[in-house]
């Protein structure tokens, strides 16, 4: 596809051009990705030790103790990986009405009874098994190497782990972990991670094994029952990460893909399926209209995103279903051009979060994500292995009248998932691996820079620095301090009720991009990282 590489956002940064590619939102774990690539790794293996330097470089954003899901091309084929944690077997609606009380609609959002399985390290594994070159141990060295030697804590990440620590100091191994001076680090202070070293060389010693059933699993075991947790040795032992075909959607002579629920990517594909009923290409990239029909797809795709999805065994309807050519046509007759609307879910019928890139010479390419949930998650820290846990559980409802009775909590099941990676193909052949960060800015990101790529040539670093909007509920949308003044205007004449937001990493996440050129080999990759987390883009 022929780009415009004329940069017409205020950035310093411009596309990457190479045959070997890692692109993530901190420089160490770059580096670890390409030393995994210079050793004669793969991009699998790139993606894992990045992914293992990410859990240390960003506590902010993920750990060890974190959920990851994956899509990638092998050469010849898209797989997708599901590495999301179950709820303990202990865990139903009464466990957590007996504990915090009969009007209890969700699990609480932080402590040690917000923690699922963890499934980051049997993506890792998994993943590392199946394509990678490799030896698994070495993948796991460049982590442990910056856990154990520390470094140097950037801007963004401080200001993200200042403002979590009044909410979280009091959380069980939060403050002897990440808070060695007594408080938050400091820009540029040195911060070592001891404890995460040692889990790192166990993880990378035993493949995998320590985590889910040897010295690590006993301390988690014994840490949530110390603190009156449910989580069990058992819940770790039986934990697997799941091979699964990534649902599509086809848009503008491209295919989407994303990975199936109980993640929130069909989301994506239904504003996508909405959107391509609409010329947008013949309006202003940047113009009310465009902006306020993306913003209405967004919507009526969420009204059905929260009402039917969860685990796929407990949804009243398939994502085949919620992605009909029909259905999703009904739903484009909705939107007002005149108006912006509050839309309610409609029927359909038969018929704190880090992302990572990597692509190589040889054509593979991966599209990852792994997430603690909300910043650290739910400020738990086994202390020996310095595993930060997840607060994935604060995604189940525990109420069964609720808005989706679908993802009511449940022994051995899987939560409703924010975090979604996203894989680009045309004619079977892959085109881009791609993802934004940041809860329910996910896939309203994949819609926004997708729109500016397909429909208007932006190149993917254009795509990524544009400003971007984020629709909360009812007709709230905040909307980036960049965006044109005319365009906040109309929108606001519309009806939606905006408001600015001079905060781009907290509102508005980051992603990174990589676009295959065509061979290769001989013709490679044009990558994109986001400047709203400093991200980073390198290779060779």
């Amino acid at each position: 596809m022929p780009f415009q590489y004329q940069q017409p956002y205020a950035s310093a940064r411009l596309p990457l051009f190479a045959r070997n590619v890692v692109a993530t939102s901190h420089p160490l774990a770059v580096q670890a990705g390409l030393r995994m690539l210079w050793q004669g790794g793969n991009a699998v293996d790139a993606a894992v030790a990045a992914a293992a330097a990410m859990a240390v470089c960003e506590p902010t954003g993920n750990g060890l103790g974190s959920d990851a899901f994956c899509i990638l091309w092998d050469g010849g084929t898209l797989h997708g990986l599901n590495a999301s944690g179950r709820a303990p077997q202990a865990w139903t609606p009464g466990y957590f009405h007996r504990k915090y009380g009969e009007g209890a609609r969700t699990p609480p959002q932080h402590g040690i009874d917000a923690v699922t399985v963890p499934g980051a390290v049997s993506a890792w594994v998994a993943l590392s098994e199946r394509f990678g070159r490799l030896p698994f141990a070495d993948l796991m060295a460049p982590a442990a190497e910056i856990a154990e030697r520390g470094y140097a804590v950037p801007v963004v990440v401080q200001r993200k782990w200042a403002a979590a620590v009044p909410g979280l100091q009091a959380q069980p191994g939060f403050a002897q972990s990440f808070m060695p001076w007594g408080r938050a680090p400091q820009v540029g202070e040195l911060f070592r991670f001891p404890a995460a070293a040692r889990a790192l060389r166990a993880i990378g010693a035993t493949r995998g094994e320590a985590f889910y059933s040897g010295e690590i699993a006993e301390a988690l075991a014994r840490f949530a029952a110390q603190q009156g947790g449910a989580l069990t040795l058992a819940d770790l032992a039986a934990h697997r990460a799941e091979w699964v075909a990534p649902i599509a959607r086809d848009y503008r002579g491209f295919t989407v893909h994303e990975i199936p629920p109980s993640g929130q990517g069909i989301a994506a594909l239904m504003a996508l399926g909405i959107l391509e009923q609409f010329d947008l290409a013949s309006l202003p990239v940047d113009g009310t209209q465009a902006q306020h029909l993306q913003i209405e797809a967004m919507k009526l795709a969420f009204a059905d995103t929260y009402r039917y999805v969860a685990e796929p065994s407990s949804m009243e309807v398939t994502p085949a279903q919620m992605l009909d050519g029909a259905y999703l046509a009904a739903r484009a007759k909705l939107i007002d051009m005149h108006r912006a609307q509050d839309f309610g879910a409609g029927r359909p019928t038969s018929g704190g979060t880090i992302y990572l890139t990597a692509a190589d010479e040889d054509g593979m390419m991966v599209s990852f994500i792994q997430s603690n949930y909300q910043g650290f998650g739910s400020g738990c820290v086994e202390p020996g292995f310095g595993i930060s846990l997840q607060n994935r559980g604060f995604g189940f409802s525990t109420d069964p009248r609720g808005a989706n009775p679908a993802n009511l909590v449940a022994p051995g099941k899987r939560p409703f998932h924010t975090i979604i990676p996203a894989f680009v193909t045309q004619h079977g052949q892959p085109v881009m691996s791609f993802g934004v960060m940041g809860a329910n800015l996910q896939p309203q990101g994949h819609v926004q820079t997708l729109v500016r790529m397909l429909d208007h040539g932006q190149n993917p670093q254009a795509a990524c620095d544009a400003p971007r909007w984020r629709f909360n509920q009812g007709l709230a949308v905040n909307a980036e301090a960049s965006m044109p003044l005319a365009t906040q205007q109309g929108l606001a004449a519309l009806g939606h009720e905006l408001t600015v937001v001079d905060d781009p990493y907290g509102e508005f996440g980051a992603g990174q991009f990589i676009w295959r050129l065509g061979d290769a080999k001989t013709q490679g990759y044009v990558a994109a990282s986001d400047p709203r987390r400093d991200g980073q883009a390198a290779g060779f």
